[in-house]
């Protein structure tokens, strides 16, 4: 009996390691907000091609852009409060960590007021959709800072589509921003997770 439980107890392990946490079925009139830095402000685009804007027409549903270019995580979390307290959010899109990243604050720093905007959203009952930021390095890749909060709050990450599309010349506005054609591959990825 002690032998069957003790091989079946890894199995058990890697089963629940397989459980991807879901974005819940929103309400038909669900408002999403949209909340971040530049990239979702969505410097670089013309006029209603950010990715918010472009996720709206796909998804029908409610979007709001709460993007600020330049914004720290610092200001970010004294910001989320009033934004939620306005909108109401069902689902929360969470960017940010960018100008952190550029401006060498500490990484402890930064993954801390992440985690705090998401335990305030989490605690009025809004889900949290994280997308990943790449870290300042040679080869553009997610800062692992996201994975490990996503872990910790069972969040849906988009890990590294924001990464790819930066270390993509023809789908950049300028070295820090998307174009058009960014912006849009990143509202898809998006959508593709809300459904």
């Amino acid at each position: 009996m002690k032998l069957g439980l003790l091989l079946f107890l890894p199995l058990l392990l890697i089963l629940q390691g397989c459980d991807k946490a879901q974005v819940p079925q929103l309400s038909s009139q669900a408002t999403i907000v949209a909340f971040g830095d530049s990239l979702t402000a969505g410097v670089g685009a013309s006029a209603g091609s950010d990715y918010p804007t472009q996720l709206a027409n796909l998804s029908g549903f409610n979007i709001i852009n709460a993007g600020i270019s330049g914004e720290t995580t610092k200001e970010g979390l004294k910001r989320l409060s009033s934004v939620l307290a306005k909108h109401g959010p069902e689902l929360l899109i969470l960017l940010e960590g960018g100008n952190d990243f550029l401006r060498n604050r500490p990484l402890a720093e930064t993954k801390a007021n992440l985690a705090a905007m998401i335990e305030l959203a989490q605690s009025q009952g809004v889900t949290v959709l994280l997308i990943a930021v790449p870290q300042k390095s040679l080869f553009l890749t997610a800062s692992p800072i996201y994975a490990e909060l996503a872990q910790e709050y069972q969040l849906v990450i988009l890990e590294e589509t924001l990464s790819d599309l930066l270390a993509s010349p023809s789908k950049k506005s300028d070295a820090i921003h998307l174009n058009d054609a960014g912006y849009q591959v990143l509202a898809e990825a998006v959508y593709q997770l809300l459904r």
